[in-house]
């Protein structure tokens, strides 16, 4: 059977059901249809019942069907219809919804067009009644209402847009998509075509368009073509389309995947690459994967419009305006950081580098692990070991490319026979003169060490009233110490060294100093730090002399304090952290004595922590001084609070070694102090033993009191600080490793670096040291390369006070400098109040 068609004889009327969707529209006239209906019509004055063969039409057919009736239509249909109409304008208006409340407006319409349904377009008897009872006009006609607002929430097509390039314009096909049948896809443009088969297949097009059009306006420009500008292209693509709307992009229309990097062009030279030079800054941008040229990235930069064709694709050129910003100036050494880290900071933002052929090349030079390709030089006079041979090979690296680097070898693995190799590697290279700088009291251990291990080298000290630069040579190692630094810089700066080592490194570790200042305006083809501590108390110190070795590596002061340095230290910002990482790793060459490959190198060390109890006078000062000070902190704020703090701690820990210590008194000694006592007894079993002790004190008045008590023991002993002269101190030295000496007793500072007491196999820590890195170094003085027997290593800890407290913290304060390069600390003056009470409290473990 063929669709159903409309004449003037065709009546009709409409079924409702529940839910309104299932309604139906009933058919009859000339043609008898399948399904039989009964009406109940007006017989003059009585009523008569009747059945008719009708069509029965589902109101999503009906609907097309009733819109496109033919004039003339019998009166029952025409009012349908115009019933229809109404409801897809309320619909369409947003005014009717099924079960609504209408306005007084609408209900009037709705009152009008039930009046102009003739009595068989409202006959239908009422099912379930007993008595005869018909739809009243209003309710057929808002069922009518419900019914129509339910068929077109459900569409019977979606609307497609497949999008289309036609001379560098966007236009947007507009076709339909069947929801009965997915397979039907009709273009907007041959809608004229069977128009009775698009109304049965597709709905009312021209209300989803409009609907559509009110979703995205575009649409209303046309109904089957629409010209689109590329900002509606990005809306497109950004949204996915109108709701309800299928938006159908051609493949590979647009490219995907566009990187934007920074990268850097260098000048100069071709392969050259010095830490002083200024790059040009350059925009680097690749579509899925090909690098774009400078050209195209200038067309993308200088576009006119928001889409670009580039390669056959299109790309987006909206996000790229601050591609147009004028290009700044990189330095070298910020360029090799970014390309170590793969991150470069444009104006507050991240972003990705890309490194030039050159600095790629130089990177992997950098990241080689050391080796042992560099032979050592003939005239050395000493046998490298493994370790020593792969620094030689890294400090000679570095040194070539002209980066700079830290040697931070734990104290004791022979920084110093590394130099005197370098420093002959070089001459060989005809590189230049080399320039030592050190404390003072490490200028002989430097003159000895070069006479032993290299005698053909010329050395000459820059000390002392008679000292001059005069004629130095090609091959001459010339000792300076940091005073001298400090005063005669310029003539220091006249020489044209081939490289400038610092030897204890951290004694410009503050970035701020006359000598760190000086030392940076000393001109050197290459420069290296030596420090067995890169870092002891804040990361600032690591930047002051990574930034001597290598400068710009690590940015300006300022802008390391600010991000870096807080993001770090106070956030442990794992991502910050593990970026200085690779920035600073490959620069520093970090050797422990527990590396695996070093450790059987040396004897084995033991420690021991040793509690003490303090006497009956310690704790009645030390709880007084705890109840006085504690008081005055809480009311103190910033740097008086601070000063507060390190003015308590030092007391506590005086009174820890010794009442005498604290009150400032010479005598009396004996019976007064926990600690002494057991320093005592455990100095008469190493003296009985035979074997010789180095025994550590930050306190210079406090090594003075343990020597008069030596003394009245008559106990051979002498005391080693920062006042003694050089030349006394070569001799306590040279005394302590013949054996004349078995006591040793040493100021924390002055004997805790540059020395060789390898005769020492039992080292005394009488107080503790806030940081733990510079116990090891002072340790270092025994435990180190040339020392053949085992260590033993005595902390003393009074007990139940704030050393045995620090003592358990100190155990997680590396953490951060591990995590940097391999050290660290000066966090007690930051603890709150209520932390600094529970720290300094007497008593409990």
């Amino acid at each position: 059977m063929g669709p159903v068609q409309l004449t003037s004889d065709t009546r009709a009327v409409f079924v409702p059901s529940d839910p309104p969707r299932d309604g139906v529209l009933a058919l009859w006239g000339d043609d008898a249809g399948p399904v039989p209906v009964e009406f109940v019509l007006p017989r003059g004055r009585a009523f008569e019942r009747t059945k008719v063969d009708a069509h029965v039409l589902p109101l999503a057919e009906a609907i097309p069907l009733l819109l496109s009736a033919p004039e003339p239509v019998a009166p029952g249909v025409a009012a349908l219809s115009e019933a229809v109409r109404a409801a897809l304008t309320l619909v369409d208006s947003g005014r009717l919804s099924p079960g609504g409340v209408l306005d007084r407006e609408d209900e009037a319409l709705l009152r009008d067009l039930a009046a102009a349904l003739p009595p068989e377009a409202h006959a239908l008897p009422l099912s379930g009644l007993k008595k005869v009872r018909l739809h009243s006009p209003e309710t057929l006609v808002r069922a009518l209402w419900d019914a129509t607002a339910e068929v077109l929430a459900q569409p019977a097509a979606q609307l497609q847009l497949r999008i289309e390039v036609r001379e560098e314009s966007f236009v947007a096909v507009v076709a339909w998509r069947s929801a009965a049948d997915p397979s039907l896809v009709l273009d907007a443009a041959d809608l004229a075509e069977a128009p009775e088969v698009v109304l049965a297949r597709f709905g009312d097009l021209s209300l989803a368009l409009r609907r559509a059009a009110r979703a995205w306006p575009p649409l209303g420009r046309a109904s089957d073509e629409v010209v689109l500008t590329d900002d509606e292209v990005l809306e497109l693509l950004d949204t996915g389309g109108p709701p309800g709307v299928e938006v159908l992009w051609p493949r590979g229309m647009f490219a995907e995947d566009v990187r934007v990097t920074a990268s850097v062009t260098l000048g100069g030279e071709p392969g050259a690459f010095r830490l002083t030079d200024l790059l040009r800054f350059r925009w680097q941008l690749s579509v899925e994967g090909e690098t774009l040229t400078d050209a195209e990235v200038t067309v993308l930069a200088e576009a006119k419009r928001p889409l670009v064709r580039l390669r056959g694709r299109w790309v987006r050129a909206d996000g790229f305006a601050r591609l147009r910003r004028p290009l700044r100036t990189v330095r070298a050494a910020e360029a090799l950081a970014a390309a170590l880290t793969g991150t470069l900071e444009v104006e507050g933002e991240e972003l990705d580098f890309a490194p030039p052929p050159v600095l790629s090349g130089l990177l992997e030079r950098i990241r080689e692990s050391p080796s042992t390709r560099v032979e050592v030089p003939a005239d050395l006079k000493a046998t490298l070991r493994p370790y020593q041979r792969a620094g030689l090979a890294w400090l000679a690296r570095m040194t070539e490319l002209g980066l700079g680097g830290v040697l931070a070898d734990d104290m004791g693995l022979g920084k110093t026979i590394q130099l005197i190799a370098l420093h002959l590697h070089r001459r060989a290279l005809a590189a230049g003169p080399t320039l030592v700088l050190c404390p003072a009291s490490l200028l002989g251990n430097w003159e000895r060490e070069f006479g032993r291990f290299a005698p053909s080298v010329p050395v000459r000290r820059f000390h002392g009233g008679r000292r001059h630069l005069d004629e130095v040579g090609p091959d001459e190692v010339v000792l300076a110490t940091y005073g001298v630094l400090r005063r005669d810089r310029e003539a220091l700066a006249e020489v044209g060294w081939g490289l400038v080592a610092a030897d204890e490194a951290q004694h410009v570790k503050n970035p701020l100093s006359v000598t760190a200042k000086e030392l940076r305006r000393i001109p050197a083809a290459a420069r290296v730090a030596l420090t067995g501590t890169p870092m002891e108390n804040r990361l600032t110190e690591l930047w002051s002399i990574v930034d001597w070795t290598t400068p710009g590596l690590l940015g300006s002061l300022e802008h390391f304090r600010r991000t870096v340095a807080r993001a770090v230290e106070r956030h442990r910002d794992r991502e910050s952290t593990e970026r200085l990482a690779a920035t600073v790793r490959p620069f520093l060459l970090r050797r422990r004595k527990s590396d695996p490959d070093i450790a059987p190198e040396l004897p084995g060390k033991t420690e021991t922590d040793r509690f003490v109890p303090l006497t009956a006078e310690q704790a009645t000062l030390y709880e007084a001084v705890v109840r006085e000070n504690l008081a005055v902190i809480r009311e103190s704020r910033g740097v008086q609070r601070r000063g507060q703090v390190l003015k308590l701690l030092t007391e506590l820990k005086q009174i820890c070694n010794h009442p005498a210590q604290y009150l400032k008194q010479s005598g009396p000694l004996a019976g007064r102090s926990g600690k002494l006592a057991a320093f005592e007894e455990l100095l008469d079993v190493i003296l009985d033993e035979g074997e010789s002790v180095l025994v550590f004190s930050q306190y210079v008045q406090l090594g003075k009191l343990l020597l008069a008590r030596l003394a009245e023991r008559g106990l051979p002993s002498e005391l080693l600080s920062g006042s003694t002269p050089v030349s006394h101190r070569d001799e306590l030295v040279r005394r302590f490793q013949a054996g004349d000496i078995p006591v040793f007793v040493l100021s924390l500072k002055a004997g805790g670096v540059g020395l060789n007491l390898t005769r020492a196999t039992h080292v005394i820590h009488y107080d503790r040291w806030w940081n733990p890195a510079v116990e090891d170094q002072a340790t270092d003085r025994a435990y180190r390369i040339g020392q053949t027997h085992p260590v033993q290593v005595h902390r003393l800890i009074a007990e139940g006070t704030l050393e045995e407290r620090i003592a358990t913290l100190l155990a997680t304060k590396r953490t951060l400098a591990d995590a940097v390069v391999g050290a660290g600390e000066d966090w007690l003056t930051e603890l709150s109040d209520e932390q600094l009470a529970d720290l300094v409290r007497l008593g409990g473990r």
